[in-house]
């Protein structure tokens, strides 16, 4: 091999993310073999060896790591310099890879794809649901653009725009005794069996945040993989659950919402702040910057920015 090519540093930060030769190269389009015969002559090439291989795992060698750090990072750079020369002509146009956190993106997309068709429709929008330390890896490693997520995302590579506030409000089967209650106090939530969804969604950490400011646990031997799910074991009596805004504003767009009764929080309620996020030095930034502008001027971000009071935050 006569030089370092692009490729083959992209299979082995697939190999460093994947820490498995098949699913590298599937996440590479090419076969198992290719891509380790690649990797080998990347080897021969710098006279080092960068993968550890044995039959149960595949790990990096200290120098492996450290390559595939820097092959990163140099494949971001290309990726900025492909994205600069693709948006010379009209920076509002071309592909654009969005990521979202499931318990927002069901809610907000019915308003903003029809804004964003036709303020740009030049702009072909790719869509990805993940949770948010998938979503922020992939951020990092060039496969997204942007990201919707709630704030805080401790990642020094990315950058962030504020985008609006979301406040939680209370989901209790039809007849529960809080419903007696216009507003909700967060001592209440003391005695109630708190239904939450399962590890890794940000949102389960804001809710845990907000039991234990009430002196409240969640259901232990429940955890739900969506809002929909905590939606329906709130309506067939199993507990309470807490919703963003935008997810309790669909409410009486399910079969069996008279089943529910939503109340929001006395001030200061708890709430989330929702940012757009991207890569520190993307070419994008402009349209990024449009984007989040189209979503801050939606009707329904609108109207939650009307009725926000000062409160203390979820996260």
């Amino acid at each position: 091999m006569a030089q370092i090519n692009l490729r083959d540093l992209s299979y082995l930060v697939a190999v460093a993310n994947h820490r498995h030769f098949g699913r590298a190269a599937a996440a590479c389009y090419v076969s198992q073999p290719t891509l380790s015969t690649q990797i080998k002559k990347l080897e021969q090439y710098l006279g080092v060896q960068l993968i550890e291989r044995n039959s149960k795992q595949v790990m990096l060698t200290e120098t492996g790591k450290i390559v595939a750090q820097r092959a990163h990072r140099v494949l971001n750079e290309v990726a900025d310099i492909v994205d600069v020369a693709r948006t010379a002509g009209d920076p509002l146009a071309g592909e654009l890879r969005l990521g979202l956190i499931p318990t927002i993106g069901s809610y907000l997309l019915p308003h903003l794809i029809p804004v964003l068709h036709s303020a740009y429709p030049r702009l072909d929008l790719l869509l990805y649901e993940e949770q948010t330390k998938l979503l922020g890896n992939r951020l990092l490693r060039g496969e997204l653009d942007a990201g919707i997520m709630a704030v805080p995302v401790n990642e020094p590579g990315l950058r962030l725009l504020p985008l609006f506030q979301e406040p939680f409000y209370l989901a209790l089967p039809a007849g529960h005794r809080l419903t007696r209650r216009q507003r909700i106090e967060l001592r209440e939530l003391e005695a109630e069996r708190i239904l939450l969804l399962e590890e890794g969604h940000c949102l389960r950490d804001q809710a845990l945040d907000i039991c234990s400011l009430a002196g409240a646990g969640d259901i232990a031997e429940f955890r739900a993989t969506s809002l929909e799910t905590l939606r329906q074991m709130v309506a067939l009596g199993a507990g309470v659950t807490l919703l963003p805004a935008l997810a309790a504003a669909a409410n009486t767009a399910i079969p069996n919402h008279a089943a529910i009764e939503l109340r929001p929080f006395q001030e200061p309620a708890p709430r989330r702040e929702m940012a757009l996020y991207w890569r520190k030095g993307s070419a994008r930034e402009p349209l990024l910057r449009a984007v989040a502008d189209a979503i801050q001027n939606l009707s329904v971000v609108r109207t939650l920015r009307d009725s926000a009071q000062p409160s203390h935050s979820a996260a």
